[in-house]
């Protein structure tokens, strides 16, 4: 999410006392994820160009900066203080099992999809070796009904891939930076940022695929840099900006038309607008009626994010056997998300909040 992980690692991960929890960052999180489930099922259906959300696959990139964010607040002051075997265990326990459930979810549904005959196409041995990857995170494009995703069970794994080798390399140099190294790194993956677009025909929806798989590089470098870069700058500003405010902010940035200036659009977003988001969330003040809101946007946004697509995939099935009209379409997508919704918060509730407390439990005794 993923990118997406609780701001102030809270105390089921954690063996000190939680820091200040932004709660606002929580519900723009959250309101990304939502953002997500949608694109998919407008992706689905329609060109770009007629899709109303468009760019809503621009979250990923919202999710990295936030992260960025979150691993330097959580860890600057502290894990000098750790091994890494430890920091690596409490990103293990807070990110892993949703990408197991994840994973078993959409190996369940491309089974029993009433809709499709896929798996029948597939040699036991393949499909072992395809539950392994997507169990263990082991990228391995061989699924063309798939679209060739990286992790064809769980399509949204992939930036969770790229988000482990994020951790992998700050808790194995990134952190040890000074603030003017860091500077000029972010500053160097910005221009890696132009590249991809430029190099993709003006778009920066790569990464999830074989053949984009590079793409997943260069935007997981610059947001995640520039994440840690605004805590390492405490480039925080005041704002009587509100969860609405914000939120509306954030829309705004992934309903934009989808045009032939892409290639300046986007890049725009990532690289200035989402940080700038990152800064004005962590300053805004969050009024009582939207804190109960925030809070479960930000537990809900990671389970939602590893769950839905595996619906998806039905959904394109039944899409391609029956085409229903605009009416039906708006009806299904609305009540698939809540559907989602529902399940995420199932997901979260009895199966990834136990997991994490009993492995935290069982670290904290050995």
């Amino acid at each position: 999410m993923t990118p997406q992980i609780q701001l102030n690692e809270n105390s089921n991960t954690e063996t000190v006392k939680p820091k200040q929890h932004f709660e606002i960052l929580d519900g723009l999180r959250g309101i990304a994820a939502l953002a997500i489930v949608v694109f998919h099922f407008m992706e689905i259906v329609y060109p770009p160009k007629e899709n109303f959300i468009a760019h809503g696959f621009l979250a990923v990139d919202f999710f990295f900066c936030l992260s960025g964010f979150v691993i330097a607040y959580a860890y600057h002051d502290r894990i000098g203080k750790m091994s890494l075997t430890e920091f690596f265990k409490l990103r293990l326990i807070r990110l892993h099992p949703l990408v197991l459930f994840g994973s078993i979810l959409g190996l369940l549904t491309f089974i029993f999809d009433p809709f499709n005959n896929h798996f029948q196409n597939y040699e036991t041995g393949k499909l072992i070796l395809v539950v392994i990857s997507s169990l263990l995170l082991i990228p391995f494009p061989v699924m063309p009904d798939r679209y060739f995703n990286l992790f064809g069970l769980s399509a949204p794994a992939w930036s969770l891939f790229w988000e482990y080798i994020a951790n992998i390399c700050y808790a194995l140099f990134l952190h040890k930076l000074s603030r003017r190294v860091l500077f000029s790194l972010t500053i160097v993956a910005a221009l890696g940022i132009c590249f991809i677009s430029n190099r993709a025909g003006g778009s920066l929806m790569g990464g999830w695929s074989g053949e984009t798989f590079w793409d997943g590089f260069g935007r997981i470098s610059y947001s995640f840099l520039a994440g840690m870069l605004i805590y390492r700058s405490n480039w925080i500003l005041n704002t009587k900006l509100g969860f609405i405010g914000l939120s509306i902010l954030m829309l705004a940035a992934l309903l934009m038309p989808f045009t032939d200036w892409n290639w300046l659009t986007e890049p725009l977003v990532v690289l200035l607008y989402f940080p700038l988001l990152i800064v004005l969330g962590a300053g805004a003040k969050l009024s009582e009626g939207y804190r109960k809101l925030c809070v479960f946007f930000g537990k809900i946004s990671y389970p939602l994010y590893m769950t839905h697509y595996a619906v998806m995939w039905v959904f394109a099935g039944y899409y391609a056997k029956y085409k229903p009209e605009t009416s039906q379409l708006a009806f299904i997508i609305i009540i698939g998300t809540l559907l989602l919704l529902g399940i995420a918060y199932l997901t979260m509730a009895f199966y990834d909040t136990p997991i994490r407390k009993y492995l935290t439990e069982r670290r904290k005794k050995a």
